[in-house]
């Protein structure tokens, strides 16, 4: 349910953008709204479910997403909709957090990884299924329709937890870092909110602002988590090599992933001029691609260890983004589309799932909420801020190459401010202009598809800059497989020593503790 949600919205960006006229920074804030909810409150309520009980965040977090989905589905302006969408967010930071953080309480040893190459594999492909299923709506219904697919979704999930989920699995008894909670939530949102106004005319100031929350909060968070007691997100564990890199590398595959989907979504509908189901289910080699790859992923994890499985799948995801750079144009075949879709899936399940189990695999079991809400984080925020800067510089781009190509044009001196504006802001907007002034169609779509594919360029460009670096963090940082598990068994020692300290009353004191 919650991983539908997360993209549900891409092929529907832009029918939004014409019903209300939206800038291309409204449908970057509609699309990553989702995200920006979920990355902010999952450590805070991954925390909160571990110790108050995971299936009762899981049955408040379902029960909440109807009414978000609701007010997403009839929002009478895009402004409505970015809220409903980070509302929608919120209500699955209560949900998804307790998901893998169950699968960590309830298997172990190689159950757990098959469990968590299932649980990454149907995330990760049921999120890219999104567009499929946004398509197929959109064809026969109006835009909000696509919010509305998960409600019976929400209906079933509610049941099933209700009657399957367990109350109560190795749960903590500590009390909740309140305070480090908030604070994680005005970082993720200050950071997320800031990249996506960066490039928004007239809005400095705002984006100043932004930036200050987030480093003060960050700074504030760090600080509070050296000194509580019971710290919401335990910095001695997060600076394990296997636990902070393989969180680095996901934020890096999820985000590229869903950050091409959101690009080529529009690029498929915009300059190619698929129809929304034909947009949908163009990416359909990705999701199949996903789903087939990861158990193997979770074979090579045990036979190679995590780091040679992440290796190659960022092998797979350099090749996808350096192929959508130089091959996917105004005149591209589906071949050239569905190949880049293939190379994606076939990353993104081949690096998911080691992603994941070294998260897991860092921690103790009373901490499961940490490494499920890291692994949600890579997804959300990976997903969020990737997005956000893809969609910021596809503004850039976009509103940079119209603007050449205006000043170049006969007519140029004729276009006025308003309408450079109105061409600049967005694709849809230019369409709707040239409908307006229908001698000129022809110039303004063809130049707005051109400023469009200059735009994606931009963005690809930095998503296969952001891959090599993480290929290279991954290589010099991530332990071998045999140093792995030494330290893997070292990390669980040394947890096993705490909690019977703790459970005694003879556990350390001071900083260390």
């Amino acid at each position: 349910m919650a991983n539908l949600n997360l993209s549900v919205a891409n092929v529907a960006l832009p029918a939004i953008g014409k019903a209300f006229d939206s800038s291309q920074t409204a449908l970057n804030l509609i699309a990553v709204g989702y995200s920006l909810g979920l990355a902010a409150s999952v450590l805070y309520l991954g925390a909160v479910g571990d110790r108050h009980g995971r299936k009762l965040l899981l049955l408040l977090g379902v029960a909440l997403s109807i009414p978000a989905c609701l007010l997403a589905a009839y929002a009478p302006n895009d402004t409505v909709l970015v809220l409903a969408r980070i509302l929608g967010g919120l209500s699955a930071g209560m949900a998804y957090p307790t998901t893998l953080a169950l699968i960590t309480a309830l298997w172990a040893g190689p159950g757990r990884t098959k469990a968590i190459a299932l649980w990454s594999a149907l995330g990760g492909g049921i999120s890219m299924l999104g567009p499929v299923v946004a398509g197929a709506l959109l064809e026969r219904f109006y835009w909000g329709s696509v919010f509305l697919v998960t409600l019976p979704l929400a209906l079933v999930a509610l049941v099933m937890a209700l009657l399957f989920v367990p109350a109560h699995a190795n749960e903590s008894v500590e009390p909740v870092d309140n305070l480090g909670g908030v604070l994680s939530v005005f970082l993720v949102a200050g950071l997320v909110l800031a990249i996506n106004f960066a490039v928004v005319p007239g809005q400095g100031s705002l984006v100043v602002g932004l930036v200050v929350i987030a480093l003060a909060s960050g700074a504030a968070f760090v600080r509070r988590q050296r000194r509580a007691p019971n710290p919401l997100y335990d910095l001695h564990i997060a600076g394990r090599r296997t636990f902070w890199v393989a969180a680095c590398a996901g934020i890096i595959v999820f985000g590229s992933m869903m950050g091409s989907a959101f690009v080529s979504q529009q690029y498929l509908q915009n300059v190619l001029e698929y129809d929304p189901v034909e947009a949908g289910a163009s990416i359909l080699p990705l999701v199949v691609l996903m789903v087939l790859v990861a158990p193997q992923s979770a074979k090579l994890v045990e036979t190679r260890g995590a780091r040679t499985t992440l290796l190659c799948g960022y092998a797979f995801l350099f090749l996808a983004f350096a192929w959508m750079l130089l091959f996917w144009g105004e005149h591209s075949s589906y071949w050239q589309i569905g190949l880049a879709y293939v190379l994606v899936g076939i990353g993104a399940g081949l690096a998911g799932t080691p992603a994941s189990h070294s998260l897991t695999g860092s921690v103790p079991v009373r901490r499961a909420g940490m490494a499920s809400g890291t692994a949600d984080l890579q997804r959300d925020l990976g997903g969020a801020v990737m997005q956000s800067v893809m969609g910021v510089l596809l503004t850039a781009g976009y509103a940079s190459a119209f603007s050449t190509a205006i000043a170049a044009s006969p007519e140029g001196k004729d276009v006025s401010d308003q309408v450079q504006s109105e061409l600049t802001k967005s694709f849809a907007s230019a369409a709707q202009v040239a409908q307006q002034h229908p001698e000129y169609a022809d110039q303004i779509v063809a130049a707005a598809r051109q400023s469009f594919l200059h735009g994606d360029d931009w963005a690809y460009t930095v998503g296969l800059v952001a891959i090599a670096l993480g290929a290279l963090l991954i290589f010099t940082r991530f332990p071998h497989r045999a140093a792995e598990r030494e330290l893997l068994r070292r990390y669980h020692t040394e947890d096993s020593a705490s909690a019977s300290a703790s459970a005694t009353g003879d556990g350390p004191t001071g900083p260390e503790a």
